[in-house]
């Protein structure tokens, strides 16, 4: 048995240019919770989490090719935050500074809407109307 049996998780690592303001923001949009952080300023690694959900936040780096949505110019992924409430949290994130890019309403089975933090990363605030993945073809068999 290994000892990563049970523990699997995706814990996306978001670059940035001012990470202690970022931080800040999660803190403050989320209601994040520092777990993890080392280092001083912006030459940081945190590990924040949103109730279960965990995510790294770090500077970007260019000479190691870790790119900020800022010097791209956009964003090459979206993040889902699912929560009980969207309404409330798309309107709390938006409060910190966020932009709202899609008002939160019903789409695809999801109450969901969308934004951009201040450092250029997309975000989907959502949850399930129902149950989640949907039962169209039976349950799904995990290996």
């Amino acid at each position: 048995m290994s000892e990563f049996e049970g523990m699997t998780s995706i814990q996306p690592e978001l670059w940035v240019e001012g990470a202690s303001a970022a931080v800040a923001f999660y803190q403050t949009a989320f209601d994040a919770v520092v777990i993890h952080r080392v280092g001083h300023g912006d030459d940081i690694v945190a590990q924040l989490a949103v109730g279960t959900a965990q995510f790294w936040v770090t500077e970007a780096n260019s000479s190691m090719q870790r790119l900020s949505p800022r010097a791209i110019g956009g964003t090459t992924g979206r993040t889902l935050l699912v929560v009980d409430d969207p309404d409330a949290v798309l309107d709390q994130t938006v409060s910190a500074g966020a932009t709202e890019i899609a008002p939160v309403g019903e789409e695809h089975g999801w109450r969901m809407g969308r934004i951009v933090d201040p450092f250029g990363h997309e975000w989907e605030i959502g949850r399930s109307l129902g149950v989640w993945p949907p039962q169209e073809n039976g349950p799904i068999q995990w290996q």
